[in-house]
């Protein structure tokens, strides 16, 4: 059966999948990499190849085009994908309505205005598991339409081939996409190796599910769990998601007793989740900036379990959003008040030194722009530079994307980097999936060990109309609200975009680059990730090339194993 597998992927990954059908129709099988836009062409391929571990998630997409008349009543089903006797169904599948955004001003440079697929409206919801109204609906004539699959491998799954039929319907119109999925024989964990501090400002939440900023505690708490759970569902954690007014930027605690009753399976791993045992991989302390409290709350981390994930936010952006000297009082108020908290700061390792904090600082977050730039001082890769820091005990490098990769100023002249085909990693709505996907393997590339991002429901409230913020459509959003005016049902919960299935792609992207380097080969997985990513500036547009970059991941991963044994 191993060398089956084995024997299956290579030829994924030197042949690729063959078209089933000659002729293009209406609807098509395609891969998770490509954005559908309406003016996308139909394809021939019927058939969709997937390889995986138990416990990953695995994408692609179904392409529907109206033709000439136009689609009416359409829906979707997958059952069940079949190993014998053995299935995968459920809950573990899950398929979405691709919902267009209308995009006016395009993130520069050089991307397309009109209609970009990003939201995704579900069939049954996988947050509290309601049918909701992804079907029926109709394709316009002369336009094309998305729908997106997960597939969740069960951890218990056993090694092999499943089968199974996505059935497409509507008046007039029975279809088939032929999915076959290999499970090999590997388990990912629910909670990255990969730390991950995504951000996010709760009066947001409030002003898009209730109207107001300034909703009650108790609501703010409901919503936020169901973020926390789609978070981590996404292997990715919402350090700071915890109840907040907007006049007040420290957290509502009335105690820990009840911080921990709120907030601790998720830290713990006991919440409910699609991923067996996922936990928080930080937690952003929020509370006053005291000595005593800033004690007190290292007590309590290290009483809880959490104290090895906590880290206290010093400054942002020196001298921009936080002055060096507010930066320094901050740093050292925690260093003698809290000394096993760990200081948190966005900047170079150059910066830190200048001002004489590299004592002071534990996890430094650089700019993507400034680790392997064009532009001086940081032009070309500048990693070497944070050795000594990283040869301190319990020092930590992260990296961090922002809108200098596209321009933060609009009617500024965008980064010249950004050429056709090539570019910074970017999680706008109107750059290539593999843009998307592309951040995590920078920061595997560079030996970073976490990934910042500075806001998640920026422009929840308007995100379904635009979400253009900072130059750039998507940047700070990342999340749709679940509106029951929008998708049915009766709960309102929180959507995720198409964005948030490709950083969870990159992130199981990072495990596997992880695992071939855990399991005796870190050159070739050093040797995949450069290969793909060259350089910061240079993440490739072509989605093909993740894909065989991972299945030789896997190819790799399975031969090392194979050795053990």
């Amino acid at each position: 059966m191993r060398l089956l597998i084995q024997g299956f992927i290579l030829s994924l990954v030197l042949s690729g999948v063959s078209a089933a059908h000659p002729r293009p129709g209406p609807v098509w099988a395609e891969s998770s990499m490509v954005k559908i836009r309406p003016q996308t062409q139909p394809r021939v391929e019927r058939e969709v190849d997937l390889v995986g571990a138990r416990n990953e998630y695995l994408s692609f997409q179904v392409g529907l085009h109206g033709g000439t008349s136009g689609l009416r009543d359409v829906r979707a089903r997958l059952p069940a994908l079949w190993n014998g006797l053995r299935r995968i169904d459920g809950p573990d599948i899950l398929l979405y309505r691709e919902a267009l955004l209308d995009i006016t001003r395009p993130t520069p440079p050089d991307t397309e205005p009109g209609r970009w697929p990003d939201g995704l409206i579900p069939d049954v919801d996988e947050v509290v598991g309601e049918q909701r109204s992804a079907f029926p609906f109709d394709v316009p004539a002369r336009e094309a339409r998305g729908l997106w699959v997960d597939v969740h491998v069960p951890e218990d799954a056993r090694p092999g081939r499943y089968h199974g039929l996505v059935e497409v319907t509507g008046r007039g119109l029975r279809e088939y996409v032929k999915v076959r999925v290999t499970v090999v024989e590997a388990t990912l964990s629910s909670t990255p190796s990969l730390r991950t501090a995504f951000l996010l400002w709760p009066p947001h939440v409030c002003r898009a599910f209730t109207g107001d900023p300034s909703c009650p505690v108790d609501t703010q708490v409901r919503l936020l769990k169901q973020f926390h759970q789609l978070a981590l569902s996404h292997r990715f954690t919402l350090a700071s998601a915890f109840p907040r007014l907007p006049e007040q930027p420290t957290w509502d605690l009335p105690d820990y007793d009840t911080f921990d009753a709120r907030w601790g399976p998720f830290l713990d791993g006991s919440a409910p989740n699609p991923l067996p045992g996922a936990r928080m991989t930080s937690l952003q302390y929020l509370g006053p900036g005291t000595a005593p409290d800033l004690a007190e709350f290292e007590h309590e981390a290290r009483t809880r379990g959490w104290l090895s994930r906590s880290f206290d936010y010093v400054g942002d952006e020196p001298p921009y959003g936080t002055s060096w000297e507010a930066v320094t009082e901050r740093a050292r108020l925690t260093r003698a008040a809290a000394p096993d908290l760990r200081t948190f700061l966005t900047t170079t390792v150059t910066e830190t030194q200048a001002h004489g904090l590299i004592e002071d600082i534990d996890i430094l977050s650089v700019l993507v722009n400034f680790i392997d730039g064009t532009q001086p001082p940081y032009e070309g890769n500048q990693r070497p530079k944070y050795d000594a820091f990283l040869a301190r005990p319990n020092r930590e490098l992260w990296l961090y994307q922002s809108c200098m990769s596209h321009g933060c100023v609009e009617g500024e002249p965008p980064p010249p980097e950004n050429q056709p085909g090539q570019g910074w990693p970017s999680y706008m709505v109107d750059r290539s999936a593999a843009k998307a996907r592309g951040m995590q393997w920078l920061t595997f590339r560079m030996g970073a060990t976490g990934e910042l991002y500075y806001q998640t429901v920026g422009l929840l409230s308007t995100a379904w109309t635009t979400q253009f913020r900072f130059n750039g459509n998507g940047d700070g959003t990342l999340f749709y609200p679940g509106l029951t005016s929008v998708i049915g049902g009766t709960t309102e919960v929180p959507l995720p975009s198409i964005r948030l299935k490709l950083i969870r792609q990159g992130l199981q992207d990072y495990e596997w680059l992880q695992r071939v380097s855990d399991a005796g080969d870190p050159s070739f997985a050093m040797q995949v990730a450069e290969q793909l990513i060259p350089h910061a500036w240079a993440v490739p547009d072509d989605g093909a090339l993740f894909e065989r970059a991972r299945l030789r991941l896997i190819r790799r991963y399975l031969e090392l194993r194979a050795r053990e044994r």
